[in-house]
């Protein structure tokens, strides 16, 4: 599903990541930790195909973006599910008119204005019943702007599954909500990733949380660490991933 070889990003001229090697196959799950600045949400925009790498090899869903034209590197994102660290919805616009949305780099530009002003019935029945299997089907018309953060972060997980995606990656996705609430959405994403066959890929602070994940990438100023089963992961490694010393970080 993702490949990276030598894999390299610049960001405003300063390294942010540098020769990352790294496999992800279809249907794992795959926990990225490490601390602010680490470079974990440059990573996951890497793998999302949207982020040029500086240098080495990047392959998403068997293709090359840096060799896609325009209209295909569109299409590729379209296939991979994004939930961003501040959702990305629009306050102001009904739940239904927010997941909708996730279609968009998959219809030309009158289709996605007709999804949006005379919305199909299947696709709003498709819409209600991801809303149902994320438990907030009773907010579908509700402005987005009036709804918790929580049911905001489930709203931006349909968006994402909308899309009807081969790959799911999350940014953070637990960061603003209590501990009980972030292992109930963990399990959402697991739950809603095995029923549709997705691979899944999320970034995460909660060490607790993330060796609950098969599969676990310690990342550190720009560079993978360790990349190892869950269990292999042991608190030695993490103090040395987490220890403090000088110097900038990566976004």
């Amino acid at each position: 599903m993702f490949e990276l070889a030598g894999a390299a990003v610049r960001l405003g001229g300063r390294s942010v990541l540098a020769g990352l090697d790294l496999r992800i196959c279809e249907g794992e799950q795959v926990a990225i930790i490490g601390p602010s600045g680490a470079g974990k949400t440059t990573l996951l925009r890497l793998l999302a195909a949207g982020l040029p790498a500086a240098a080495g090899r990047v392959r998403v869903l068997g293709q090359e973006p840096a060799c896609l034209r325009p209209p295909e590197l569109r299409l590729l994102r379209s296939r991979i599910g994004f939930v961003p660290q501040d959702f990305g919805l629009v306050p102001n616009l009904r739940v239904w008119r927010n997941v909708v949305s996730g279609r968009l780099g998959q219809r030309g530009l009158l289709g996605a204005l007709r999804s949006h002003l005379w919305p199909s019935r299947r696709d709003l029945l498709e819409i209600h019943e991801l809303l149902e299997r994320a438990g907030i089907e009773e907010r579908m018309y509700h402005r987005t702007d009036t709804l918790s953060g929580g049911q905001q972060q489930r709203v931006a997980l349909v968006r994402a599954l909308f899309q009807r995606p081969r790959a799911l990656l999350a940014d953070e996705p637990v960061a603003s909500v209590d501990p009980a609430r972030a292992r109930d959405l963990l399990g959402l994403l697991d739950r809603l990733a095995r029923e549709e066959g997705l691979t899944l890929v999320v970034s995460l602070h909660d060490l607790e949380l993330a060796r609950e994940f098969p599969r676990v990438v310690g990342l550190r100023s720009g560079r993978i660490e360790f990349d190892e089963p869950a269990e292999q992961v042991d608190p030695e490694r993490l103090r040395s991933l987490y220890r403090l010393e000088d110097g900038g970080g990566a976004a």
